[in-house]
C-alpha cells in the first residue's frame, strides 16, 4: 500500500509538471493555478467615457434611428429601436462647445439634450476589456478606395476582379453547432473530399483558366490588394462612371499582415509600415511584389453593387458613415451596437473620442479592444486610413434592460 500511495504521488507530481524528488531534498514548489480569464464586458458609468458630455449625440441618434429597419428584427433591440423613434423633434438647443462640424451633420431636429439623455436613459455602458485584463486595445483605420478599371481586359487592365467561384463551398457550422455561429468553413470538393479553398498563390494559377468570368479588370495589382483588405471599393472607368464593389465571400483563408512581414525582415521599419510605405516598398521592388501579396493567404471575391448612400454598406447591411461606422468582432460587440470610443488621431496625440456604430466586422479585426474605424472614401481618406494604428478604449452601450 505505501508503495502503491508512492507511485500515486509521483503520478500526481509529474502531472503538475515536478518531478518527485528524494525527502531530503526541497520540497517541491507549488503550482500556481492558471488565472482565469477576464470578462471581456466590465460593468462602467458615463463618468468613465472620456468627453460623453461634449458629443453631438442627435447626430448619432438619428444614424441609429436609421439602421433600426434591420435592427427591429432582432429581439436586442426591438425596444430600443421602438424608443428610439419616439425621440421628440429638436428644439433650438445649441451643439455643445467643441464638437466639430462634421459631427453636427444628420441631427435631424433632435435637440442634443434630448438626444443625450435618451441614451442615459436606454443604455448602460459596458467596457471591453481583453482576456489578459488590458483595457485598451489596437484601433485601425480603413476607408472605401477608389481604383481605376475596364469591363474589359486590355492594357494596362490586367488584374481580374472575380465574384465568388462556383466551386467555392460554404458550411455554415450553426445549425449544428449553435456555440459557433459565427464561424464558417469554406472549401472546395476533390473528389468526395472537402479541402481548403485556394490560397492566393494557387488562385494565381486559376486565373487565366477563369478569366472570362472576371466581372473587372483593374491596373494597379497592389491598389487591388489594398481594395481587398479595406472590403469594398470603387471603380472608376473610362468614360469616368463609377461603380461600388462590395465584399461577397473570402476563400477561407486567414489574414496574414503584408506590413509585419516586411517588419520582420527588416525590410521596413515599424514607422514605416503604413499604406503608403508598403506602396512605396513596393514600388523600389517590382519584381517581389507577388511574393510580397502571396504573404496574405486570404483572397476577397466581389459583388458589383450601386454607387448610392453616404458609403458601402457594412455586415450590417446599411451604408456606412464616415468617421461613424466602426468595424467590430461581433462575438463581443452585437452589430448596429453604439459603440463609445477613446484614441487619438493618425500619428499624433490628439485626442480622437466619438461615439460610433458597430456597423462592419473584418477579417483583422479580433478581440474585445480591436476595432476599425471607417474614415470615408477617396485618397484624403485613404491618408488617415493608412496612417491609423492607434492604442484605443472601447465601451459598448447594451439595452439596459440586457445583461451579457
Amino acid at each position: 500500500m505505501k508503495k502503491r500511495n508512492l507511485a500515486l504521488s509521483a503520478l500526481i507530481l509529474a502531472l503538475a509538471g515536478c518531478a518527485a524528488v528524494p525527502p531530503a531534498c526541497p520540497p517541491c514548489p507549488s503550482v500556481e493555478a492558471p488565472r482565469p480569464a477576464v470578462k471581456p464586458l466590465q460593468p462602467a458609468s458615463w463618468a468613465d467615457l472620456p468627453g460623453w458630455d461634449n458629443e453631438d449625440h442627435a447626430s448619432v441618434l438619428e444614424l441609429f434611428k436609421a439602421q433600426c429597419a434591420l435592427l427591429a428584427k432582432r429581439p436586442l433591440w426591438l425596444s430600443t429601436c421602438e424608443s428610439a423613434q419616439k425621440v421628440g423633434a429638436g428644439d433650438n438647443e445649441s451643439v455643445p462647445p467643441g464638437v466639430d462640424s462634421l459631427r453636427k451633420v444628420g441631427a435631424g431636429g433632435t435637440a442634443p439634450g434630448a438626444a443625450k439623455a435618451w441614451f442615459e436613459e436606454n443604455f448602460r455602458p459596458w467596457q471591453l476589456v481583453n482576456p489578459d485584463g488590458q483595457r485598451e486595445g489596437l484601433v485601425t483605420g480603413y476607408y472605401e478606395p477608389v481604383i481605376r478599371g475596364s469591363r474589359t481586359r486590355k492594357p494596362p487592365y490586367l488584374t481580374p476582379v472575380f465574384g465568388p467561384p462556383d466551386d467555392l463551398i460554404v458550411v455554415d457550422l450553426a445549425g449544428l453547432y449553435p456555440e459557433l455561429k459565427n464561424l464558417r468553413l469554406r472549401g472546395r470538393l476533390e473528389g468526395r473530399r472537402l479541402v481548403p479553398y485556394y490560397s492566393r498563390a494557387e488562385w494565381a494559377a486559376e486565373e487565366a483558366r477563369r478569366a472570362d468570368r472576371a466581372l473587372l479588370w483593374t491596373d494597379d495589382p497592389i491598389a487591388f490588394f489594398f481594395l481587398q483588405i479595406q472590403g469594398s471599393g470603387q471603380v472608376e472607368l473610362d468614360d469616368g462612371r463609377r461603380i461600388r464593389i462590395g465584399y461577397a465571400d473570402q476563400n477561407g483563408h486567414p489574414y496574414r499582415s503584408i506590413g509585419k512581414w516586411l517588419i520582420e525582415r527588416g525590410e521596413l521599419q515599424v514607422h514605416e509600415a503604413s499604406m503608403q510605405g508598403i506602396r512605396a516598398w513596393a514600388e523600389r521592388n517590382p519584381q517581389r511584389l507577388k511574393e510580397l501579396l502571396d504573404v496574405n493567404p486570404s483572397l476577397v471575391f466581389f459583388r458589383e453593387l450601386p454607387v448610392e448612400g453616404s458609403g458601402p454598406p457594412g455586415a450590417l447591411g446599411v451604408p456606412l458613415t464616415p468617421q461613424r461606422s466602426l468595424a467590430v468582432d461581433p462575438r463581443f460587440i452585437p452589430l448596429g451596437a453604439p459603440v463609445w470610443l477613446a484614441t487619438t488621431r493618425p500619428n499624433g496625440g490628439e485626442a480622437l473620442t466619438r461615439l460610433m456604430l458597430a456597423q462592419d466586422t473584418g477579417g483583422a479585426i479580433r478581440g474585445p479592444v480591436r476595432a476599425d474605424f471607417y474614415w470615408g472614401s477617396g485618397a484624403e481618406a485613404g491618408e488617415f486610413a493608412g496612417r491609423m494604428r492607434q492604442q484605443g478604449s472601447l465601451w459598448v452601450l447594451l439595452p439596459r434592460w440586457h445583461t451579457p
